[in-house]
């Protein structure tokens, strides 16, 4: 390899690498479009009007939350989310944290209803699962003591 060749790629590779460090160089058109209002807001009304331009939920016994009744760190609770209903969408609130919004999924066509996470509780409080499907919103609602808050508590 020639000594001339070998320096431009290593001087193009630090400089590459310095702009990428200082943020010039971020992605902006990969990143997921994520809404801003309802993940921003500080109340689940808020949250569910800025994902869904409503508020109007129906509690349903086809919305399955399987979650600890008693989470002994609430910066890691396991939660699983699951519905038979063909759903498009599905979002874990949580009532008494800063930002209730923790997590929403936009489903594919032929997606499943179910999805597995961990999300933050910072002290003991209602999980709310919202599932959209048909242009209707529903919700199961579940109860979950934490011992240890996980949002700084």
């Amino acid at each position: 390899m020639k000594r001339r060749t070998f320096l431009k790629g290593t001087l193009t590779g630090s400089m590459l690498g310095v702009a990428a460090s200082a943020g010039l160089l971020a992605p902006r058109m990969v990143l997921a479009a994520w809404p801003k209002a309802a993940f921003g807001s500080k109340d689940v009304n808020g949250a569910l009007t800025g994902l869904y331009n409503s508020t109007d939920t129906k509690m349903s016994n086809d919305v399955k939350i399987k979650a600890p009744d008693i989470a002994e760190n609430g910066a890691v609770v396991p939660i699983t989310i699951s519905t038979s209903m063909k759903a498009d969408s599905m979002s874990i609130l949580i009532t008494k944290n800063p930002n209730p919004l923790s997590c929403s999924y936009t489903l594919g066509d032929t997606t499943e209803g179910f999805v597995s996470c961990r999300v933050k509780m910072g002290k003991t409080s209602d999980l709310i699962a919202v599932v959209k499907s048909g242009g209707k919103l529903y919700s199961a609602k579940k109860t979950i003591k934490v011992t240890i808050g996980g949002c700084g508590g």
